[in-house]
Parts: C-alpha cells; sequence; structure tokens
C-alpha cells in the first residue's frame, strides 16, 4: 500500500515537471506554499532528477521552485493579514493547521521578528505554513517577499542540487536507486504518520 502510494505521488511530481517544466516546479511549490501539505522534499529532489537527464537546469529549478514558494506565500500572508486570527482559525482546520500551531508561530515570530521568515523557510513543516503570522503581524510585504525568496530560493537549490546528484548515479549505481527508494519510503512514512497523529489529536481536541 505504502509502496503505491509513494510511486503515485511520484509519478504525479514527475509527469507535472515534465509536462510543465520550471512552470511545473513553481506549480507545485505554490502549492506547498500555501499551506497545502504537498512536500517540497518530493518536489525539489525530482526535478534535480531531471536536471541530472538534462532537461532542466539547476538554477532555473532552483528559481522557479522558489518563486512559486512566493506565489503561494502571498495567497497565505493575505488570508492572515486581511482575516487575521478568526481567519485562520476558521479555515486552518482544512489543512491541519490548529490554534496550537498558529501560538507557537506567532510566539516564535514574536521573539525573533521578520527574520523568522527566512529561518523557517529553511525547516521542514512550518516552513509550508509561516506565511500565516507574517500576515497577521502585517509584515512589510517587500521585506516578506525578499526573505521568503532568499530562504525558499536556498532550500529549493538544496534538495534539487542532492536530486541532481543523486540522479546522476542513478542507473550506474544500483546502491543509489535503492537508498533513493528507501528515503523515498522514509519521507513519505513520516508524512503519513504525521499526519495521523495530528487527525487523532484533533479528534481527541473535539471530544474534549
Amino acid at each position: 500500500m505504502l509502496h503505491d502510494i509513494i510511486a503515485f505521488v511520484a509519478s504525479a511530481i514527475v509527469a507535472a515537471i515534465s509536462a510543465m517544466g520550471y512552470a511545473g516546479v513553481a506549480l507545485l511549490m505554490a502549492i506547498e506554499s500555501a499551506c497545502v501539505p504537498l512536500p517540497s522534499e518530493i518536489i525539489m529532489p525530482f526535478a534535480g532528477y531531471l536536471v541530472s537527464k538534462g532537461e532542466l537546469g539547476l538554477l532555473g529549478v532552483a528559481t522557479a521552485g522558489a518563486l512559486g514558494c512566493n506565489l503561494g506565500s502571498a495567497l497565505a500572508y493575505a488570508v492572515g493579514a486581511r482575516g487575521g486570527r478568526p481567519a485562520v482559525e476558521r479555515w486552518g482546520r482544512y489543512v491541519l493547521l490548529s490554534g496550537h500551531d498558529i501560538d507557537l508561530a506567532e510566539r516564535f515570530f514574536a521573539r525573533y521578528g521578520a527574520i523568522t521568515v527566512f529561518l523557517c523557510r529553511l525547516l521542514p513543516v512550518v516552513r509550508t505554513f509561516i506565511a500565516l503570522p507574517a500576515g497577521i503581524a502585517r509584515m512589510n510585504l517587500w521585506r516578506f517577499h525578499a526573505y521568503t525568496f532568499i530562504g525558499s530560493w536556498l532550500w529549493c537549490y538544496g534538495l534539487a542540487y542532492l536530486g541532481a546528484r543523486l540522479g546522476a548515479e542513478w542507473d550506474s549505481n544500483p546502491t543509489v536507486k535503492a537508498l533513493f527508494h528507501q528515503a523515498d519510503i522514509v519521507i513519505v512514512g513520516l508524512g503519513l504518520a504525521g499526519v495521523g497523529l495530528v487527525l487523532w489529536h484533533r479528534l481527541k481536541q473535539r471530544r474534549a
């Protein structure tokens, strides 16, 4: 079952990027940055794999991914800025975002300021919804997009570079292929486990 899920996610990502090129990378990363749990840890390494095949360029992939992050984050920022915390609490549950999650992000943002946006773009999971507290705090929009782009570019470049290096060894080194599949299993498995824990926690909250 897990192998089938991994195969479906991987084939969908590769198909989208193969068909749309840089626009596909930007679109997928925009979805991820709009608080939809579509992991960039899968998107960008597969984009890097296509880089190793000569279909895309590494700098172009990283830039397209960062631009997509800015696009998706702009939507999340607008939700936070225009609707405030009530809107986030109302709609956040549809992307598994709870009031507790918002509290953590707001405290982190209040403590470290605008640089939080840059730092969180280099972290898994939290990078997906950091735009919401930035919007609630009405962070300067130009600074928000600058930090988002720089942090996202570094994140996208690192993952794409890893995918490109693994892709270069894909056909010649069977060990790399096996490790790559194992990494996919770990990433998707952790993702599914995380979603399951969040749903269980939400169910307990509602019953309480």
